[in-house]
């Protein structure tokens, strides 16, 4: 169907102009003449009628022989009638051809589909600039031949079959059908139980609905199918899935088994009236039903086909009109009639903009300007004189949505109405006094009309729209005549996981709200892939939204990320985890349970397949019930993993796949060696069988099956814990590249409509190639240029496109950095770290698919030039992770992995906490910090009762009479301090109290205390709120104390002493004060009441040693309780959930960060605020103490006695920092 038809054309062919003057007539001899038009302008189209309906496959151009005319650009038209024109399109939506480059050369282009007409007509866009419009034209196809029947609107015709046929796998209905009328019943097959289908037109769209005692819908599918043009259905019915195609667009659906074929031993009807009013309108050619021809049948009189059909196409003539876009216009002119204020326009129009002016007029002898125009999609009629305006009536709704609606406008004498859609009976209308008084506008206030509009009408009288286009009457610009160019831009929709499209005339908007991804496609997820990658930023234990595969379909899921360890774990619960007990019962042999999980199927397939280690745990307590009757009986017991639906599997938590064993039988250590089980034994007593199950391939646990539960006496309990997996292989797969020549390289990356680009780098190179992908001129390419910015270049077609990140800092620093890259239908972008992102608008009507061929290369070129040196992780396309390491293993100059996290992310080791460098990432040590958690974020605070005392021993007294230079056998590491770091948090209503204690040998001493002044009591010392006082000493300097809440205010005082031979540290009652002066003496046998939290001395952190290591030199009396008393939050027993939600996410909010459902009390804001304001104003009121009292005899020669206190309840304060003039005699100083 390839070959040249122009010679079945010699006698059939016509040649239209717009402007006849001259023509040329296409030479019979082959390569001569050509048609040239007289104007060369884009108003001009050469039109060829093949004599009927043919099958047309190429057309070629060539330009005007012996001349400098041909066309380098033109757009084809085809028509089965002359009129209805549609636009042919090519693959990416592009209607524009590529013409000519000379007069000589032939430029074929093959239709990707054949098309169906008669007629052809191709309109030029570009020529040769220093040419005219020149052209010779060949079209290649072959004859159609097709069956046609027209409904309308009574017609109807049914296939029955005379016996039941048997039963087959596939079943296939498939037709044309053309129609002016956006609804109407196309085909009806009834099946058993009163089961039926249905393919329906509503508002130029085809549904598929599924009726018995109620209809439902199965699919939706194709958008402005009325639009008189050819359009292939196909229905194919393979078992319970159904699959129903649109011309070029699929969906799938589930029947019931009823369906599961037509039965059309009753009747399988085409066109059964169902309805009047929705009956079908119009013309089906080619109905197949399998490899049967329906239309033929019935033309033949065949006695299984009934009906009222002509085997004809009526073809009804509606001439539109386009406008395009921001120049288009149609100018008419106005009837005698208008003058005397009687004035009657009806048309019809469709468009997908709220706003557009529609038509407006003057009435000269009112003085009068008539608007009516859209405005918020509604109808508005506006009529202004004097420059204001004096009358506004709306009527519609919703008018942008695509279909054709109906206006009317009728003024008689002082009455004026607006109708919309007169068979719903939107209607408006007013009285008004005419003439209005005013001057004539000639102005359009109004946004102008992109859409189309047909059936135009002024005073009853159709416009010739023909006329119009031949510049017979009135006059227009940028018009399409004869055609209507709507397109639907949301059908199929480029809106992907779910999120909303809407349109306009000439783009289309995504609403990705609720949908857990962003961008202009709605492409990018929100939510990480696991918990680890939040936990790399940051964050801690919660409830968080994974989405396992990024950008791909799977939708993300809520789930639970463990990070109080150093592995994160995801925890995915399940209906059941508690210890279940299984009572015995005669009447039943089995006890099955199922386990349904909060994720999905393709979620926890995910999950488990991306994690390093996955467990379950399988435990079963028994008395008198058997498990798995080993070792050679069958098993009474079982469960389905792995997965779904999953298999049987007979080994139990502990022991290894197919063993047939539980976790005794692969230590030997079971209560009965002849068994592998424990619970086998059949003791007349309680024993478990436990374990976790480890083995990827087999989890999650499905069900479970307990068979041994129907004896006398038997009892048994079981318990499925949930799955939880840790490490992602994903996030830390890596390859380092240490020669620019070197490279990875992978499959061609297809990401034609959408593709989606991240990872993390890191390199000391100011330069270098991430990736690049090429095509035979398509490209994709993403590369470090400078030491600060990052570009994105590509071409789909449209020519080269940039986007360019410049980050003003340095990305060639060797620590991690993140880029992301998305270029899909409407935009390019690029994101590197936190910097604001890049964008690149696509051309509106331009190419949209990427197409690539070659080898993907990472880290490189194909030319090996501008290799990247450093390191690439967690590179991901489209949500598929590329195995880098497993590359690299196999690649000279590239290895696997990359070390070196601590750069990037100690930062997030809070607390003194220190970042140790794994093989897969890092972890915090928080061995000195008082602080514990992965991050040694979380405050170790105990409540202390006022006998509580907790002793941390530094040196024994026998380790400094042996050697008093000796270092202690602790992890103190120095004995003589010439400067300490002392911070701990309290929250206490006690005042004064005693803090924190520190002796030596040589009874010196170190006290930390609160110190009440008078009869008040400072709103600091009873607020809930935590106060947390920091001390550090430099030796030869100052001390300095701080006092933490919103604000902190500094006291910096001056020493000069060393502290020697530390003893001890106490918090709480100090049991042995007879070394205190008897003030202080008095304070430590009180104790402290209260909270302490996050205590640290240098290095020591005591309460975190008495709490969590009791194997420290720590002496703990009295009643001691760990709690979260420390927590500078409001206790709310809320507060430890934290929640990505959905809707609930701000979308200023980083994705990483979770959001916590905390109670929030406007009252303890205030009261916050009042407190800090009362802490600065009574700041002396609210004191830290700290001295230091040196009793060493052999040094003492005089007392200072300027620095003793003046009163025995109080002691002096000062303020005033002057380390050079800092006494050095002194051995008792009092800092306050």
């Amino acid at each position: 169907c390839d070959s040249n038809i122009s010679h079945l054309m010699s006698e059939i062919m016509r040649i239209l102009f717009i402007i006849v003057i001259k023509t040329h007539c296409l030479s019979p001899c082959a390569g001569a003449g050509g048609w040239s038009p007289l104007v060369s302008d884009r108003y001009q189209w050469l039109e060829v009628d093949l004599g009927r309906r043919t099958q047309i496959t190429a057309v070629a151009t060539q330009g005007r022989y012996g001349s400098s005319d041909w066309l380098t650009g033109y757009l084809l038209m085809f028509s089965d009638t002359g009129h209805n024109w549609r636009q042919h399109r090519q693959e990416d939506s592009l209607g524009a051809f590529p013409g000519n480059s000379n007069a000589d050369t032939v430029v074929q282009y093959k239709l990707k589909q054949p098309v169906i007409a008669r007629y052809l007509r191709l309109i030029p866009l570009d020529w040769n600039p220093t040419g005219r419009i020149g052209l010779r034209l060949e079209i290649y196809g072959c004859q159609y031949t097709s069956d046609v029947a027209n409904f309308d609107g009574s017609s109807s015709l049914i296939y029955r079959l005379s016996v039941r046929p048997s039963w087959s796998e596939m079943e296939v209905i498939s037709l044309k059908f053309k129609t002016l009328k956006n609804s109407g019943t196309l085909l009806h097959a009834e099946g058993q139980r009163d089961h039926s289908l249905t393919l329906v037109l509503e508002k130029g769209k085809l549904l598929s609905t599924l009726a018995r005692l109620s209809s439902c819908l199965l699919v939706s599918l194709g958008s402005l199918l009325d639009d008189q043009h050819w359009h292939h259905v196909k229905l194919e019915r393979l078992s319970t899935h159904l699959n129903l195609t649109v011309d070029k667009n699929t969906q799938q659906a589930h029947v019931p088994a009823e369906l599961s074929h037509w039965d059309i031993h009753q009747s399988h009807g085409l066109q059964k009236p169902i309805l009047s009013n929705r009956n079908f309108h119009g013309c089906l050619e080619n109905l197949l039903y399998n490899d049967l021809n329906l239309l033929y049948l019935a033309k033949k009189n065949n006695h299984q086909v009934s009906g009222n059909v002509t085997f004809s196409c009526a073809e009804p003539v509606s001439v539109s009109a386009t406008f395009t876009d921001a120049h288009s216009f149609l100018q008419l002119p106005g009837l005698t009639t208008w003058s005397s204020g009687v004035v009657s326009v009806a048309l019809q129009f469709r468009t997908w903009n709220k706003a557009g002016l529609l038509l407006t007029f003057d009435l000269p002898q009112q003085e009068v300007m008539v608007w009516l125009y859209l405005s918020e999609a509604r109808l508005r009629l506006q009529i202004s004189g004097g420059g204001r305006a004096q009358l506004d009536l709306s009527a519609g709704s919703g008018l942008n949505d695509g279909q054709w609606h109906s206006v009317e406008l009728n003024s008689r004498e002082d009455q004026l109405s607006i109708t919309v859609d007169k068979d719903e009976g939107a209607t408006a209308h007013v009285s008004i006094p005419l003439p209005l008084t005013g001057s004539q506008e000639c102005r359009n206030p109004f946004r102008v009309f992109q859409g189309c509009m047909r059936l135009l009408t002024l005073d009853n009288q159709p416009v010739d729209l023909i006329k119009v286009q031949q510049r017979l009457l009135g006059n227009y610009s940028h018009l399409q005549i004869d055609m209507c160019g709507i397109i639907d831009r949301c059908s199929p929709s480029h809106c992907e996981h779910g999120g909303r499209c809407t349109q306009s005339w000439s783009t289309f908007h995504c609403n990705c709200s609720n949908s857990g991804y962003r961008g202009a496609t709605c492409h990018s997820s929100t939510y990480e892939q696991s918990c680890e990658a939040y936990k790399h930023k940051g964050n801690t234990s919660g409830h968080y939204y994974i989405d396992v595969d990024g950008s791909g379909p799977i939708q993300p899921q809520l789930i639970y990320c463990d990070m109080t360890e150093d592995r994160t774990w995801m925890v995915i619960q399940h209906n059941n985890t508690e210890l279940t007990p299984v009572h015995s019962s005669p009447e039943r042999s089995q006890h099955s349970a199922h386990f349904d999980y909060a994720a999905g199927e393709e979620q926890l397939a995910a999950i488990v397949s991306q994690s390093e280690h996955c467990e379950q745990e399988l435990s079963y307590h028994c008395r008198k019930s058997r498990l798995l009757n080993t070792p050679e009986g069958a098993p009474f017991s079982w469960w389905l993993g792995g997965p779904a639906p999953g298999q049987v599997q007979t080994y139990w938590g502990g022991a290894l796949p197919d063993s047939r064993q539980c976790a005794c039988g692969l230590q030997d250590n079971c209560l009965d060696s002849n068994h592998y089980c424990n619970c086998d034994a059949d003791y007349d007593q309680w024993t478990n069988d436990s374990g976790l199950l480890t083995h990827k391939e087999t989890l999650p646990v499905r069900s479970l099956v307990l068979g041994d539960i129907q004896r006398p006496g038997s009892e048994a309990a079981y318990r499925v814990g949930p799955l939880r997996c840790h490490g992602d292989k994903n996030f830390w797969n890596a390859a380092f590249f240490d020669k620019e020549t070197s490279y990875l390289h992978f499959p061609t990356f297809h990401g034609e409509l959408n593709a989606d680009i991240s990872f993390l780098f890191k390199t000391p190179s100011s330069s270098g190639v991430f990736l690049e992908n090429l095509g035979i001129k398509d490209f994709i390419r993403i590369e470090l240029s400078s030491s600060s910015e990052v570009v994105f270049s590509f071409d789909v077609g449209n020519g080269p496109l940039e986007v360019q990140v410049e980050t003003h800092v340095p990305l060639n620093d060797n620590r991690w950095h993140s880029v992301r890259a998305e270029r899909n239908v409407k935009e390019a972008s690029l994101r590197v770290d936190k910097f604001p992102a890049a964008t690149q608008e696509a051309p509106a009507d331009g190419h949209i698919h990427l197409q690539l061929n070659s080898q993907l290369f990472i880290g490189g070129t194909a030319s090996r030039q501008k290799g990247f040196l450093g390191c690439i992780r967690s590179l991901q396309l489209n949500g598929v992770t590329l195995d880098l390491e497993e590359r690299a293993k196999i690649t000279p100059g590239v290895r696997p992995g990359c070390p070196g996290h601590c750069s990037s992310y100690g930062s997030l080791c809070q607390n003194q906490g220190r970042c140790v460098e794994r093989a897969s990432g890092f972890s915090c040590d928080c061995g000195q910090s008082a602080y514990t958690g992965s991050f040694c974020h979380e405050e170790v605070s105990a409540s202390f009762m006022s006998t509580t005392s907790i002793t941390y021993t530094l040196k024994e007294p026998y380790e400094l009479s042996r050697n008093s230079s000796a270092l202690p056998s602790s992890i103190y590491s120095d004995t003589t301090l010439r400067g300490e770091n002392i911070s701990l948090g309290f929250r206490t209503s006690q005042s004064p109290a005693l803090l924190l204690y520190i002796s030596s040998f040589y009874r010196e001493y170190l006290a930390l205390l609160i110190n009440q002044h008078g009869e008040d009591s400072s709103p600091l010392l009873s607020s809930p709120l935590l106060s947390s006082p920091l001390l550090s000493r430099e030796a030869n300097c100052y001390a300095q104390s701080q006092v933490q809440r919103k604000h902190g205010e500094d006291f910096n005082l001056t020493s000069d002493v060393e502290f020697n031979n530390i003893k001890s540290l106490i918090l709480g009652r100090v049991q042995e004060s007879d070394e205190l002066e008897a003030e202080l003496a008095g304070l430590a046998s009180l104790g402290f009441t209260g909270c302490l939290s996050g205590v640290r001395f240098n290095s020591i952190s005591p309460l975190k040693a008495a709490l969590l290591h009791p194997d420290s030199p720590v002496i703990v009396t009295g009643p001691l309780v760990q709690s979260s008393c420390g927590s500078s939050s409001p206790a709310d027993p809320y507060a430890a959930e934290t929640t990505h939600s959905l809707s609930d996410q701000p979308s200023s909010a980083d994705p990483g960060q979770p959001l916590v459902n905390a109670i929030r009390s406007d009252s303890a804001l205030i009261g916050g605020l009042i407190a800090v304001v009362i802490f600065v104003t009574v700041s002396a009121l609210a004191i830290m103490a700290r001295f230091i009292c040196s009793r060493k005899e052999t040094y003492r020669t005089q007392e200072v006695k300027a620095a003793q206190p003046e009163d025995g309840h109080e002691f002096p304060f000062s303020s005033q920092v002057d380390c050079e003039s800092a006494p050095s005699q002194n051995q008792k100083e009092y800092f306050i």
